[in-house]
């Protein structure tokens, strides 16, 4: 079960990795875009090479239209994306100064409270973004420049937020099987295999 549960957080992350990598690439070409054009359509440009200047105007270069949109969008799908992979493999940051003198038993039974919480506003989060879905799709809300479906974000949202809730769940039911038998399921912290 923990390999499954494994490469599907590793899949959404791969996911995740792929929309970023787009997200860095169209930021990029926007914002050369946007610096070509004011530059085109500067003083220097326009009183020594206007006809050049306007013929490359003349293609369209300039700032992706749209593009905060499409950021915005991406990035929080990118974000939902990572979550499963860094819950499966116990990769949240820690603090250990408080929990530095417990004794194992202790630490499981903090694991597993800890695990139960993130399981269940994972699991709050998720069922928010399906209202927020319905709701943007029931009032036809679309994005200001693009005109694209305001859910349709919310949706790619929904389902890596939806593999984060049951990665979480998982955990969570892997740190009380811990608890209750006393042997590591899967490693934490500095024993990790990440």
């Amino acid at each position: 079960m923990h390999r499954l549960m494994r490469r599907l957080a590793e899949a959404m992350a791969i996911a995740g990795g792929i929309v970023l990598s787009f997200l860095i690439l169209l930021t990029c070409a926007s914002i050369i875009g946007r610096e070509a054009n004011a530059l085109l359509n500067g003083d220097v440009l326009q009183s020594m090479m206007p006809g050049l200047a306007n013929a490359i105007l003349a293609t369209g270069i300039g700032p992706v239209n749209g593009d905060f949109e499409l950021v915005e969008a991406g990035v929080a799908f990118a974000i939902f994306a990572f979550i499963p992979l860094t819950q499966i493999t116990a990769g949240h940051a820690t603090v250990d100064i408080f929990t530095a003198r417990l004794g194992p038993r202790a630490l499981r039974l903090l694991r597993a409270v800890i695990e139960i919480v993130f399981a269940a506003v994972l699991i709050l989060i998720a069922v928010q973004l399906f209202g927020g879905m319905v709701s943007k799709r029931d009032h036809n809300e679309v994005t200001f420049l693009l005109q694209f479906p305001t859910w349709w974000s919310y949706a790619a949202s929904l389902v890596a937020a939806s593999v984060a809730a049951l990665c979480g769940v998982y955990m969570a039911l892997v740190r009380l099987a811990e608890l209750a038998t006393g042997r590591v399921i899967v490693a934490d912290g500095p024993e990790a295999d990440h």
